[in-house]
Formats: C-alpha cells, sequence, structure tokens
C-alpha cells in the first residue's frame, strides 16, 4: 500500500468508518494506535526494518522522562543527542563512511517525527504538561499514519484537543460530503494533475539535447522550470487535501499545509502559503528564539531589521538543508534564505526611501503586485533545480544553453508568470462574484457535486481505464 492511492485510501476510509463505531476516547485512540501500526508495516514490509525508527521514538521519549526528572538544564543535551541520531540515520553526505550504517532500514517519515519530537521537548521547558504525556500518547501523536509520512506537522495541543476530547468534532452529513469532495480533490491532483506534468517534464528534458535547434532547447529549458513548480505543487497538495479530510472523518482537525501558493506576490508572502507548518515550525522554533538572542546580544534599535533580516536568511537555509543530504540541497537553502532575505531587505529600503505610506501604495499597486507575483513564482522555479536535479545535470544543462540564454529563459518565465497569474486571479474574482442567494455559484453544492464528479471520473479512466501509475509523493523521501 502506497501513499496517495487508492489502497490508501480505502484503508483511511475504513479506519475512519471504525472509529467512529463509538465516540469514547479510549476505543477512537485505539483504532488509531492499530491502524498506524498496521500502516507502518504495510510500508515497511518488515518489522526489522522499523527498529532504528523504533529506537529513536524511544531516544525521543526517553528525553522527555529526563527532562521531567532533571528539568529545563537537560533539554540542549536532548536535543543534541536526537539530531545526533538524526543526522547518522539520514546518512548526511558529510559524515565519514566508516560510521554510516550499511544495513536496509525504514526511514520515511522521520523527518515529521523529528518535528513532532523535538517540539515536545522544547516545549517541555515552559509547558510542564509536555513531560507528563504518557508513552500511548505520545505514539499516537509520533505514529499518527496521517501525518507520518509528508505531513503536515501538527502540535501536539492541536492533536491532544481533537483525539482526547471526551465530546469529539461533530461529523454531520456536510462534513463528511465536503470531506469526500476532498478527497476526490486530492485524488485527482496525484493521480491525473500530477501525472501529466510528469510526463510533461520528462518530454521537455528530452528534448533538451545539443541536436536540436537553439529555439527548440529554449522552449524545453522554458517547460522544465514552469512546469516542475507545478507538478510539485499538485503532487504534494494533493496528498495533504487526502490525509487532512482522512483525519477529519476521524474527528481530527490537521493543519492546512497550502494557501493557494502562486498568488504570493512575494517571496516572504510563498513561505506563508507553501508547505505552511513547515515554515511555521522553523519560524517558532529558529526565528524567533534566533532573533531574541541576537537583540539581546545587540540591543541596537538601528540594527533590529538587519538582524531579523540574517534570522530569516538562516531559518530559510534550513528549510533547504532539510529537504535532502547532499551539497545540492545545500545550496537549494542558500537560494531559499537568500530569496526571502533580499525580499525583506527590499521592502525595508522601499519603505525606508519612499516612506511607509508610500510604500503602501506602491504595494498595493495592481503592476507591482503582478510583477512580484511573477518574480516570486520564477525564483522558486529557478531554486528548484537543485531540489530535483543534481550538480551533473546542472552541468550538462550549462553544456545546452549559455548562462546569457538561460537569464533570458528566467527573464521570459518572470514576464508570463506575471501575465497568467494575474488573469489566473481576475478570472478567480470573476466567477466568484457571481453569486446565487448571496453565495458563490462556484461554492453551491450542486455546483460543487457536478465539480468532484469530473474529477472523479478523470481519476476513474487514468488509474483504472488507463492503468497509469501516479509519480510517488515527492515529500515521502524527506
Amino acid at each position: 500500500m502506497d501513499t496517495a492511492s487508492f489502497q490508501f485510501v480505502l484503508f483511511g476510509l475504513a479506519v475512519a468508518l471504525v472509529s467512529n463505531f463509538s465516540r469514547s476516547r479510549l476505543w477512537r485512540s485505539a483504532v488509531l494506535m492499530a491502524a498506524s501500526i498496521i500502516f507502518l508495516v504495510l510500508l515497511a514490509h518488515s518489522l526489522i526494518l522499523v527498529f532504528p525508527l523504533i529506537c529513536f521514538l524511544l531516544l525521543g521519549y526517553v528525553g522527555l522522562l529526563l527532562i521531567r526528572r532533571c528539568g529545563a538544564r537537560s533539554i540542549g543535551w536532548t536535543i543534541l543527542a536526537l539530531l545526533s541520531v538524526y543526522v547518522w540515520l539520514k546518512k548526511y553526505s558529510f559524515l565519514p563512511e566508516g560510521i554510516i550504517l550499511h544495513s536496509p532500514y525504514f526511514t520515511i517519515g522521520l523527518s515529521y517525527i523529528l518535528f513532532r519530537v523535538l517540539h515536545l521537548l522544547i516545549d517541555s521547558g515552559d509547558d510542564k504538561s509536555k513531560t507528563g504525556i504518557n508513552f500511548g500518547a505520545y505514539l499516537l501523536y509520533t505514529l499518527n499514519f496521517t501525518t507520518l509520512v509528508s505531513g503536515p506537522i501538527q502540535r501536539y495541543e492541536e492533536f491532544a484537543r481533537d483525539q482526547f476530547s471526551l465530546d469529539p468534532l461533530p461529523l454531520g452529513p456536510q462534513v463528511i460530503g465536503a470531506q469526500l469532495e476532498r478527497i476526490v480533490r486530492g485524488l485527482f491532483k496525484v493521480n491525473v494533475l500530477a501525472l501529466l506534468l510528469h510526463a510533461a517534464q520528462d518530454d521537455a528534458l528530452a528534448r533538451s539535447i545539443p541536436s536540436f535547434h537553439l529555439s527548440l532547447r529554449l522552449f524545453s529549458i522554458f517547460n522544465i522550470f514552469i512546469i516542475y513548480p507545478l507538478f510539485l505543487y499538485s503532487n504534494f497538495s494533493g496528498y495533504i487535501d487526502i490525509v487532512i479530510a482522512l483525519a477529519r472523518l476521524m474527528r481530527v482537525r490537521l493543519p492546512e499545509n497550502f494557501n493557494r501558493p502562486f498568488s504570493a506576490s512575494s517571496f516572504l508572502d510563498f513561505w506563508n502559503r507553501w508547505h505552511i507548518t513547515l515554515s511555521t515550525w522553523l519560524k517558532t522554533y529558529v526565528y524567533n528564539p534566533l532573533l531574541i538572542a541576537l537583540m539581546r546580544w545587540n540591543s541596537s534599535p538601528a540594527l533590529e531589521p538587519l538582524l531579523g533580516v540574517l534570522c530569516f536568511f538562516v531559518t530559510f537555509f534550513l528549510v533547504g538543508v532539510w529537504h535532502g543530504r547532499t551539497s545540492e540541497f545545500i545550496f537549494f537553502g542558500v537560494l531559499q534564505g537568500g530569496g526571502v532575505a533580499v525580499n525583506k531587505l527590499w521592502q525595508l529600503g522601499l519603505a525606508r526611501g519612499l516612506g511607509r505610506k508610500q510604500y503602501k501604495t506602491l504595494a498595493a499597486n495592481p503592476v507591482y503586485i503582478a510583477l512580484g507575483r511573477g518574480l516570486t513564482f520564477s525564483w522558486f522555479a529557478f531554486t528548484l533545480l537543485w531540489f530535483w536535479s543534481s550538480w551533473i545535470q546542472i552541468g550538462k544543462l550549462l553544456h545546452i544553453i549559455s548562462i546569457t540564454q538561460l537569464l533570458v529563459v528566467w527573464l521570459f518565465i518572470w514576464f508570463c508568470a506575471a501575465v497568467v497569474l494575474s488573469l489566473w486571479e481576475f478570472l478567480r474574482s470573476a466567477l466568484l462574484s457571481i453569486k446565487v442567494d448571496g453565495n458563490p455559484v462556484l461554492t453551491h453544492r450542486y455546483a460543487r457535486m457536478i465539480y468532484a464528479s469530473v474529477l472523479g471520473l478523470a481519476v476513474f479512466v487514468f488509474v483504472f481505464l488507463l492503468n497509469q501509475p501516479a509519480p510517488d509523493i515527492v515529500y515521502k523521501t524527506f
């Protein structure tokens, strides 16, 4: 059983059905625990392969017990030990070959488990209730099958509020219908849209060879850059749609992970809309503590904005490093951190040069917003080159076209993205302005029923009639 497949959805629906046999929190917790263990075993195919993961979980819980006994002074050493084991299990490329564990083992979901365990350890210094979590609740939170593979990253108090509530969330026909619709939408994104985009990128890669005419090569490079962000969004957000819906059918609310990211008019805004739970976690546990520490070290009001820029760079540099073990991901982190830092410096410079009132007027200008939206998309598309490829592939790309030609392609992507995304925003607003009985006609239940039926039919044709396997969930490997 793989993620975002029909088997996974049927498994999740079956678990939701059994979970709702009783409103008892003990029953619902027992069902979730059993389902999570079964899901883990089905993914790993062997209990032996999950042994390192189990040890990692035990280390995290021992850390909680240690903090309960020794107090906040043990938090630092506990976190350092956990991070060291994580780096070792993930086989980061800077580690000596001699200490790597070469026997096969299961690491899917380890990064997301790390964030959940770190959240418990860090917060336990201020919130003593975190250290009092029993082992069963700890396992439910860290191994929850709806968030195990690719998130979203949920805080413990949010999970406990719903999972252990004596009065669970209501689950009426409207809620069930909305979640089933969201599952269909997620399946369409993963199994149809992502599949078509993946095929289109493969075709563009095949055409970007020296023997083709320059104009065809440039067009292929253009397609490569613009397709992958759309593929990644469809692939990842489709999976998130499915797990959020399944969790809600089990009376648990998972946090949203996407909020129309390609509508962002700046790179800072983009990371408020893309993989929201990751960027929020890092802002909470990296950006804020680092900024506070630096301000205590240097309390100059004049330097405060620049310290914020530095903290933004460090935070989003870690976003890139988290994604992978190699130097490509380190450079990906540099580009993410650099993009956010330059964006913040630009905002500070304009506000200082124009004045706050004129800057706000400029920021609300439609042309400025369109150019910002296009620049954000084109920069993200460029940075993803180090996300999905290697230095060797990048070298081959630069052998096909020159740096100048690559810059021309990037500028053209900026222009096209600015125009197309603006037209999309205008069209969306126009369609939502058409109302019946005071509500947008597109959100009417009959319109949504037709919409879900069309998407469901497309999924059925691709999966069952055409027998086209969907690309694997990209974030499953992180």
